[in-house]
């Protein structure tokens, strides 16, 4: 018997955030109002250093984003502390309009290695983080229609205790290595190393070093990266000013690259029960 509910995520942007809080409040109403929802939101790095543990009877939406067609690998450290206890999850992966390719049943293992019972699994898309066409606007109206759909269909499942089978998503085994991007030539490249410019429209508001989930830019001088950035974005699309962008060569083609191929196809979310 579900007697709690938890969204637990890391959204830099907030489009995973808002998949798997749609999908709580939903399930929340099916029943009646009377189950609480909290939030462990996992984006910022003091979060990613407390020590969370759930029970039997919590019902855990968790999320992640899509990177290289996996789940972010500077988050794994972190999600092998967190201790299911045989709590019942859901497994939610978002991603920019390209493929979510072994993502979603990664995260799938991940939770069940570290006990839970993941009954759905559920790849959703957003705006991508490199772009504002590919996936733009998204998680949009219909793919929230999509997701209370997803909600009720996990509540049908929860309504007889002790059958709730672990699900099947797809996926492939071993998966796949990290998508690779290429430059202008057919070259693999990386672009791990590749870090935003802050220009002179910079108005010191601080707020990119705030929302920066690696905490890497400087908060005495934000145009100093100091740690790793994971492109994904938050201080570009958050900034105000629009003062943060990225110049390097390959980080742009690759870009180019995405938005010509994936813009004009609508991915369609996925759910799996």
């Amino acid at each position: 018997m579900i007697k709690k509910i938890t969204t637990l995520y890391f959204s830099a942007t907030g489009t995973t955030e808002k998949i798997v809080t749609g999908i709580a409040e939903k399930i929340a109403k099916n029943h009646g109002g009377e189950i609480t929802i909290s939030n462990f939101d996992f984006t910022l790095p003091e979060a990613r250093k407390k020590t969370i543990s759930f029970d039997k009877d919590s019902l855990v939406i968790a999320g992640v984003p899509v990177y290289a067609g996996r789940v972010p690998n500077v988050l794994l450290k972190f999600l092998n502390t967190i201790s299911g206890n045989d709590a019942t999850a859901v497994a939610v992966v978002l991603y920019g309009n390209r493929h979510y390719d072994d993502a979603l049943i990664e995260f799938k293992d991940i939770l069940e290695s570290n006990g839970f019972n993941v009954i759905a699994g559920g790849a959703f898309i957003g705006e991508h983080s490199f772009s504002e066409t590919l996936g733009a606007d998204r998680p949009d109206e219909q793919d929230m229609a999509v997701t209370a759909d997803f909600a009720d269909k996990i509540y049908d499942k929860m309504k007889t205790p002790g059958k709730n089978p672990a699900v099947v998503v797809s996926g492939n085994k071993p998966y796949m290595e990290y998508y690779r991007p290429k430059d202008q030539n057919g070259n693999f490249v990386s672009i791990l190393k590749v870090t935003p410019r802050t220009n002179s429209d910079c108005i010191d508001c601080k707020l990119c070093s705030e929302v920066c989930p690696m905490g890497s830019i400087d908060l005495d001088d934000v145009s100093k990266i100091t740690g790793i950035c994971i492109k994904c974005c938050a201080c570009v699309k958050k900034c105000p000013v629009g003062a943060k962008y990225f110049d390097d060569e390959n980080y742009l083609w690759h870009k180019h690259e995405l938005e010509v191929a994936f813009t004009g196809t609508r991915r369609k979310p996925e759910c799996f029960i």
